[in-house]
C-alpha cells in the first residue's frame, strides 16, 4: 500500500510539474506576441495594411514597409529548402541504410558538430571566401548560360539573394539531416527484416518502409529547418547586400526582416523608427507561427490520410 501510494504521489508531482511546463511554455509565447503589439502599436495605428504591401523605407521622411523585408526572407528561405532537404534526406538515408558502422560514426559525428557552428562563423565565412567565389565562377557562369531570364540578371557581385540562400541552405542542411537521421534509426528492425522477408530490394525497404515510417518526423524535421532558416541572423546579414530595393534577380542585393532588424535597431532614436523594427519583428512572428500551425495541420491530415504511419 505504501508503495502504490507514493506511485500515486509522483504521478501527480510529474503530471503538475508537466503541466506548469507546457502552460509556462504557451504564457511565454503569449507574452511574447502582446509585448510586439504594444510595442509597435504607433506603427500600426500610422501605416495599417500598407505596411505589408508598400517596399519604401525612408527613415528621414517616417515611411515604412515591410514589403522588401518580407520579399526577401521568403525567397532566401525557399532557396535554401530547395537545396538543403533533398541533400538531407539522401544523406540520412545514406548514414542509416548503406554506410557501414566505420564510415556512418564520424560522418554523423561531423554533421552534429556543423549543426553547432554559431551562425556568425558562417556568415564570415561566406563574406571572405564564398561570396568571391560566387562572384568569380558560378554567377558569370549562370548568366552565361541562363543570362535570358531575369533570375541571373546583372552583374556578378558575389553578394545577394542567391549566396544568402546557399549560406542558409548550409546551415540548415546539417540541422536537418541529423534530426532525419535520428527519425530513419528509430523504425523498428523488425518491420525492415518483414519487408526483406517478403522479397523486397533495398531501394523498396528504403521508400516503402523506412521513408513511410517516418513521415511525419521528416516533416517535422523540415519545418524545423525552416524555423531556423526564417529567423536567421547574422549569416544572413553578412551576405544578403541590405538593400530595401525588391529585384527578381537573384544576382541583387536584397534583405531580410532579420538582417534588417540586426543592421539598423541600433540606429532607430525616432519613436516611429523604433516602432516600425519592431513590427518587422511582429510579422516574423506571426509568419512563424503559421508557418508550424499550417505544418501541424497538414501533418495531421497527411498521417490520418496514411493510416497512422505504416
Amino acid at each position: 500500500m505504501a508503495v502504490a501510494s507514493s506511485s500515486r504521489r509522483g504521478d501527480r508531482i510529474y503530471r503538475g510539474v508537466a503541466a506548469a511546463a507546457g502552460i509556462g511554455v504557451a504564457l511565454i509565447a503569449l507574452g511574447v506576441g502582446v509585448s510586439l503589439v504594444a510595442s509597435s502599436w504607433p506603427s500600426i495605428r500610422e501605416f495599417g495594411l500598407s505596411f505589408l504591401v508598400t517596399d519604401r523605407w525612408s527613415p528621414v521622411t517616417e515611411q515604412f514597409g515591410a514589403l522588401s523585408s518580407v520579399y526577401g526572407t521568403l525567397v532566401s528561405t525557399v532557396i535554401a529548402l530547395v537545396l538543403a532537404v533533398p541533400l538531407s534526406l539522401v544523406i540520412a538515408l545514406f548514414l542509416v541504410e548503406l554506410a557501414p558502422p566505420w564510415l556512418a560514426r564520424p560522418v554523423g559525428a561531423a554533421i552534429e558538430l556543423l549543426a553547432a557552428v554559431p551562425s556568425i562563423i558562417y556568415g564570415m565565412w561566406g563574406l571572405f571566401v564564398f561570396a568571391p567565389f560566387m562572384a568569380e565562377h558560378v554567377q558569370p557562369a549562370l548568366k552565361g548560360a541562363l543570362g535570358f531570364l531575369p533570375l541571373f540578371e546583372g552583374p556578378p557581385m558575389g553578394i545577394g539573394m542567391l549566396t544568402a540562400g546557399i549560406i542558409l541552405a548550409l546551415m540548415v542542411l546539417p540541422f536537418v539531416t541529423a534530426v532525419m537521421r535520428d527519425v530513419f534509426t528509430m523504425v523498428p528492425p523488425v518491420v525492415k527484416e518483414a519487408s526483406y522477408g517478403m522479397g523486397s530490394t533495398t531501394w523498396e525497404t528504403t521508400r516503402k518502409v523506412t521513408v513511410r515510417y517516418g513521415f511525419s518526423g521528416l516533416i517535422g524535421a523540415v519545418f524545423l529547418g525552416l524555423g531556423r532558416a526564417v529567423g536567421e541572423t547574422m549569416a544572413v546579414t553578412f551576405v544578403i547586400g541590405n538593400s530595401h530595393d525588391i529585384s527578381v534577380s537573384l544576382n541583387a542585393a536584397g534583405n531580410s526582416i532579420a538582417s534588417t532588424l540586426a543592421n539598423e535597431f541600433t540606429e532607430a532614436s525616432e519613436p516611429m523608427y523604433l516602432s516600425a523594427l519592431v513590427e518587422l519583428g511582429l510579422v516574423l512572428f506571426l509568419i512563424t507561427v503559421i508557418i508550424q500551425v499550417g505544418a501541424q495541420i497538414w501533418i495531421g491530415r497527411t498521417v490520418k490520410r496514411a493510416g497512422g504511419g505504416l
